[in-house]
This record gives structure tokens, C-alpha cells and sequence, in this order.
């Protein structure tokens, strides 16, 4: 056999196994590897491409064997710490912009202000507190918020028990960091075991767990709240 045909033939393998190659193609490899007759005459096939092809085989029986690879159990918690540290790195640059703005820019002209304004202020808040000494009371309901009152998380609800399965009966408290929109992207174990099993079930926990965010002037921000556990030891 011609070794630049034997070339030529090994470098079509990949596609002749995947059916990716013409009628006319697919005959000239069969008859190349496993030979014809000529005029009466028998014609061996090549048995160094016969074996490469093997090999072929072999390696793509072995990769469909595999099958799909099956994604972590926490794969959706672990993506969303990913996400939630990009956001707060890019925030920290922005603030890293901004107060050196206000250092190069804006400061020596409130410094030079404060003075002319500091007379204008002191007056202004002696009027302020005369009007509310003499001004008639409000009255005040027990559930108003304040303005600017910053609250927690609130725990709501989850589509998973509080149970934690563990080699002995403990509790395991758990420091959950909740987005603005009430979904955990991360936690921290306070106290209680800490092996893997524990981290998988809590994190599954935590993902089908309902909260409502923390909030400051009303609008909702990031928070973190203390969530218990029950860590129960089950014996065969």
C-alpha cells in the first residue's frame, strides 16, 4: 500500500465513523482496509490501517460508555456565590471611582464652603428645634417604620424539611447571606458539623427556601439572617 494513501485514508476515520462521509468515500476506505478482487485476483486489505481504525472504535465505544456528565447537587447555590461576588466586585470598583472623585473634586470645595455655610446651619437648626418644642404633637402608630429603617431577613417558608441528617443529634446554626430578592447566594455554618454530607443538605435547604429580603428606606437590599437547624442521627 501507498503510505501517503495510508495517510490519507486515517485522516477520514474520525468522519467515516460518524457516517459524515459519501457513498463513494465510505466504498474507496472498506475496500482500502479490507480488501478486493481485481480481475480474478485477490487484493489484501491494509492491516496497518485495519488496526488504526480499531483503535478508532475502541476509544469511541469507550467515550460513549460515559454518558452525560451529571452536574453537582449544589451546582445552582455555587453559581449564584459566583454571580453575587462579580456583582459586589464591580460595586467595590465603582466606590473605589467615586470616592476618589469626592477626594480630588469635590472635598476642596466643601471645605472651603463649610465655613461660609457653618453659621447658615447652626441658625437653621436652632428654628428647626423652637418649631418643634412649640409644635403641636403627631400622633404615632406602633407599626409605622421610620424613615430609613434598615430591617432583616424574615424566614417565610421552605419546600424542604428542617432536618439535617447527621452522625449525632445537635443543632446547626447557620448564617445565610439573602439577595434583594429573597434567594440565598451563600451561607456559613456557625456551629455543628461541617463535614460535606451536612454542607449538600443544608444548601439544598437554603435553595428551596422563601425569604423576605432585608430593606432600608423601603427598598429591598442584601441581608444575612441566622437560620436552626436539627441535626437528627439515624442508626440502621
Amino acid at each position: 500500500m501507498n503510505p501517503k494513501s495510508c495517510a490519507a485514508i486515517q485522516e477520514s476515520f474520525s468522519a467515516y465513523l460518524d457516517g459524515a462521509v459519501s457513498g463513494h468515500e465510505m466504498q474507496e476506505i472498506s475496500r482500502h482496509i479490507e480488501g478486493f478482487e481485481d480481475a480474478g485476483r485477490r487484493v489484501d486489505g491494509c492491516a496497518e490501517c485495519a488496526g488504526e481504525l480499531a483503535a478508532w472504535r475502541m476509544a469511541q465505544n469507550a467515550l460513549c460508555s460515559l454518558g452525560p456528565a451529571k452536574p453537582p447537587t449544589d451546582l445552582g447555590l455555587r453559581l449564584r456565590v459566583a454571580i453575587s461576588r462579580e456583582h459586589a466586585r464591580r460595586e467595590s470598583r465603582l466606590a473605589d471611582r467615586l470616592s476618589l472623585l469626592w477626594d480630588n473634586a469635590v472635598r476642596p470645595f466643601v471645605v472651603q464652603a463649610s465655613a461660609g455655610l457653618a453659621g447658615s446651619v447652626m441658625l437653621v437648626g436652632t428654628i428647626a428645634l423652637l418649631l418643634s418644642v412649640v409644635a403641636a404633637p403627631q400622633e404615632v402608630l406602633a407599626n409605622d417604620e421610620p424613615l430609613g429603617a434598615v430591617t432583616a431577613p424574615h424566614y417565610l417558608y421552605s419546600v424542604s424539611p428542617g432536618m439535617i441528617i447527621t452522625s449525632h443529634d445537635t443543632a446547626i446554626v447557620v448564617e445565610a447571606s439573602v439577595d434583594a430578592l429573597g434567594r440565598v447566594y451563600d451561607f456559613n455554618i456557625m456551629t455543628g458539623p461541617e463535614d460535606e454530607s451536612v454542607r449538600t443538605q443544608i444548601a439544598n435547604h437554603l435553595l428551596g427556601s422563601v425569604f423576605e429580603p432585608a430593606s432600608a428606606f423601603g427598598v429591598p437590599i442584601r441581608g444575612r439572617v441566622i437560620v436552626t437547624f436539627s441535626g437528627i442521627s439515624v442508626h440502621g
